[in-house]
């Protein structure tokens, strides 16, 4: 097993999850900075925000009711700390809950472990970079409405495929919490609006994850591959664990001040299990010795 790549990819994912999360919330006139309005050109059925380029972003349907959502959280976990604070924990909250189920389909279509057996991040096929559940997104067994049906079509025929892709792993993931709840909790609204993942992209984490981690290292077949998923959660957690000491040891220096201003950022942080929920561990596997 290549701990070192492993190490490597799940420390940079955790930043690149984060970045790209921040960023799609940024679309949405969301920041770590305040919660914009639409703007006045906006109705019921289509919102606009200011992204600072000559058009706007726009969203609508059931996009709005999950932007809606994704505010209303973070104002509910401004309660206990300050507005930054709040908005970083749920970007740390629903990076790692793509994270948690990337590796977890990683591990389950080398393993075979799918139901339909449709790989969903990568192809059966040598060479083949599309996703074989992009490709056929109906041998997947996987339930789609008629005007589900009709959206995959004409994704595939716009060549929109890392739309295609969100769509059918989120679709995939959803499945998956019949079978396995405990690992694939039912994501909220709002986690799912903000699923920002290619498969196109060689700078993006999906590639990566196929690419600098050996197949060989998630398959149970091959001795000690079983605590792969195991090193990838605490590797993944190393910097954050680091951030939460280093408040502490401030939390130390500062603590003859009155209303220091850490107590909320450290009470934020230490208050929950791991991003606001109990950290799932997958049933499947093993974790690695403590």
């Amino acid at each position: 097993m290549n701990k070192t790549a492993i190490k490597n990819f799940a420390i940079w994912a955790r930043k690149k999850l984060i970045a790209d999360i921040s960023y799609k919330a940024g679309l949405l006139g969301i920041t770590d900075k305040e919660i914009k309005s639409p703007l006045p050109q906006s109705t019921r059925d289509v919102e606009f925000y200011d992204i600072g380029t000559k058009e706007p972003y726009s969203i609508s349907g059931i996009e709005i009711e999950q932007r809606r959502k994704l505010a209303e959280v973070i104002q509910e976990r401004m309660e206990r700390t300050d507005y930054k604070s709040a908005y970083n924990n749920v970007i740390e909250e629903v990076a790692y809950t793509w994270f948690n189920r990337l590796i977890a389909v990683r591990f389950m279509e080398v393993n075979d472990y799918l139901p339909s057996r449709v790989r969903v991040l990568s192809s059966d096929s040598s060479g083949k970079t599309e996703p074989d559940l992009v490709t056929s997104p109906f041998e997947a067994d996987l339930e789609f409405s008629q005007v589900e049906k009709e959206q995959i079509i004409k994704l595939k025929n716009d060549n929109e495929l890392d739309k295609l892709f969100q769509m059918l792993f989120i679709k995939q993931c959803n499945a998956l919490n019949a079978i396995l709840p405990e690992l694939f909790e039912q994501t909220s609204d709002y986690t799912e609006l903000l699923l920002n993942v290619s498969f196109t992209d060689q700078e993006g984490v999906v590639y990566h994850l196929v690419h600098d981690i050996p197949e060989g290292d998630f398959n149970v077949n091959e001795e000690g591959q079983v605590e792969i998923i195991g090193w990838l959660y605490q590797y993944y957690n190393t910097e954050l664990k680091d951030e939460t000491f280093a408040l502490l040891k401030k939390k130390r220096q500062d603590y003859k001040r009155p209303n220091s201003c850490s107590d909320s950022i450290i009470y934020a942080r230490l208050d929950r299990p791991l991003y606001g929920r109990k950290q799932s561990r997958p049933p499947l596997v093993g974790g690695p010795s403590q």
